[in-house]
C-alpha cells in the first residue's frame, strides 16, 4: 500500500502506484535489524504517511542518531538558514545537523553507528543541496567504514536532461559534481554514479546498497503530496525551480514570502507587467526575503505549463533574457552567486554579450552528450 505518490500515464490517468524505497520494509528490515542505525530524513521522510524515523522506531528499529539537511528535520525552514543540533522531542532521538557548522558527518559525529540510511525526497535538480549532503555522507560513511543504505524516492523532473555541466572550478555546496542543472536521475542512481565514477575524496568508494523504486520509470508523472521544502510547495513550484532557481544569483524576487514560491517571479522597478505581489517574512519559509515589503512586477507562472505545454521538461532562460533586458541589460544584474548556480561563468558572459537562447542551449550539447554517456551505466529504472 502506498499512500502520497501516485502513479499517472502521460494522459493524466491512474495506472498503478509508485512504492518507494522506504515502503518496501520486507527488503530492508533484515538489512537493519539488530543494527546501531543512524538516519538522514526530514519532513518529507514518509511511510504511508508517518515519518521514517517513527516508522522505523515502530518496528523495532534501534535508531540512534537522526541527521538533518538543510531545511531540517520535522520542522522545516527556509533556504539558507542554518540549522542546529537538537533531541527530536517525538523520539528522543539526538538530531545532528548537516547544514550547520558541519556540511559533512565528523567521525564523533559517526560514534555509535553501525549502518547508516538514507531517506530524502530530492527534486533532480544539481542545486537543490540533498545530492550534496548524500555525497558528503556517502564519504564520511567511507571513512569511517560503515555501510549505506538509500531509500530510493522518485525523480519529480527526472524525465529529460538539460541545463550546462558544471565546471569543476565552480563546485560549491550548490553544485559539486560535473553533472547539468536538471540530470534525469533518482537520489539512488545519484549515489551509484558518484561511488561509481570516484567523486568522493581521494577516489574513495562507499558500502551503498539502493532499496529501489516499484513501478517507476523515468517516464513517470508523479504528485509528491509531502513538500520537499518549504519553498517547492506544489508539483508546478518544483517543475519551474530550474528555470527560475537562477534569479537567485540576481535582484529578482521569485516569490519567497509569498503563497506561490517559485511560481512567480518580479522586482520593483520592472516596468511593464501587470502582475504584482509583495514579499513578507513567513516563518518557516522566508525570513527576510528579497524586497520584503516592497511591491514587485514581474509574471505569475502558475498556470505557465497549462497554456505553454511545448515549453514542459526543459530549462526556459526567456524569463531570464526579460528580465536582464528590461532592467538595463546592466552587468550589475548578476550577484556573484550566479556563476555558483549555473556551475560556470560561461552562461552570464553568454548573456551579457547578447548571445541568444538558442546559441546557449546548442553550447550545452557537447556536455550533455558526456554526461548522458556516464548516466546510463547506474540507471536503475527505465
Amino acid at each position: 500500500m502506498v499512500l502520497g505518490i501516485l502513479l499517472l500515464t502521460a494522459g493524466g490517468k491512474a495506472s498503478g502506484q509508485v512504492v518507494t524505497g522506504a515502503e518496501r520494509t520486507g527488503e530492508y528490515f533484515p538489512m537493519i535489524q539488530g543494527k546501531r542505525v543512524g538516519i538522514v530524513a526530514n519532513s518529507a521522510s514518509v511511510v504511508n504517511g508517518v515519518n521514517t524515523v517513527d516508522t522505523l522506531v515502530s518496528m523495532g528499529c534501534n535508531v540512534v542518531k537522526i541527521y538533518s539537511p538543510e531545511h531540517g528535520f520535522r520542522r522545516q525552514v527556509g533556504a539558507g538558514v542554518e540549522v542546529e543540533n537538537q533531541m527530536d522531542p517525538t523520539t528522543g532521538i539526538e538530531v545532528i545537523s548537516l547544514y550547520g557548522k558541519n556540511r559533512k558527518p565528523s567521525p564523533s559525529d559517526l560514534e555509535g553507528v553501525d549502518l547508516m540510511v538514507f531517506d530524502i525526497q530530492d527534486v533532480g535538480v544539481r542545486f537543490y543541496t540533498y545530492i550534496s549532503t548524500l555525497s558528503y555522507l556517502m564519504e564520511a560513511c567511507a571513512e569511517s567504514g560503515i555501510p549505506l543504505l538509500v531509500f530510493d524516492r522518485p525523480d519529480p523532473n527526472g524525465f529529460y536532461i538539460d541545463g550546462p555541466v558544471l565546471d569543476p572550478r565552480f563546485s560549491s555546496f550548490v553544485g559539486l559534481h560535473p553533472v547539468p542543472v536538471v540530470y534525469g536521475m533518482t537520489i539512488g542512481e545519484y549515489a551509484c554514479m558518484v561511488n561509481g565514477e570516484g567523486w568522493l575524496k581521494d577516489g574513495i568508494r562507499c558500502d551503498v546498497k539502493i532499496i529501489p523504486l516499484e513501478n517507476w520509470t523515468h517516464q513517470t508523472f508523479i504528485k509528491i503530496d509531502q513538500a520537499p521544502s518549504p519553498n517547492l510547495p506544489t508539483l508546478n513550484s518544483i517543475y519551474l525551480y530550474p528555470s527560475l532557481c537562477f534569479f537567485e544569483g540576481t535582484d529578482i524576487s521569485i516569490g519567497r514570502g509569498t503563497c506561490a514560491p517559485f511560481e512567480v517571479f518580479g522586482h520593483p522597478e520592472m516596468k511593464g507587467f501587470a502582475f504584482s505581489f509583495t514579499p513578507a517574512s513567513i516563518p518557516g519559509k522566508s525570513i527576510h526575503p528579497p524586497h520584503e515589503g516592497v511591491q514587485c512586477l514581474g509574471l505569475d507562472l502558475r498556470d505557465f505549463y497549462q497554456t505553454h505545454p511545448a515549453m514542459f521538461g526543459r530549462i526556459n532562460l526567456s524569463w531570464l533574457f526579460m528580465a536582464f533586458k528590461n532592467l538595463g541589460n546592466s552587468p550589475d544584474f548578476f550577484t556573484s552567486y550566479f556563476d555558483k548556480l549555473a556551475g560556470t561563468d560561461a552562461l552570464r558572459l553568454q548573456i551579457l554579450r547578447g548571445a541568444t537562447e538558442t546559441e546557449i542551449r546548442e553550447s550545452w550539447q557537447e556536455g550533455i552528450g558526456r554526461f548522458k554517456s556516464v548516466r546510463e551505466k547506474y540507471l536503475l529504472y527505465d
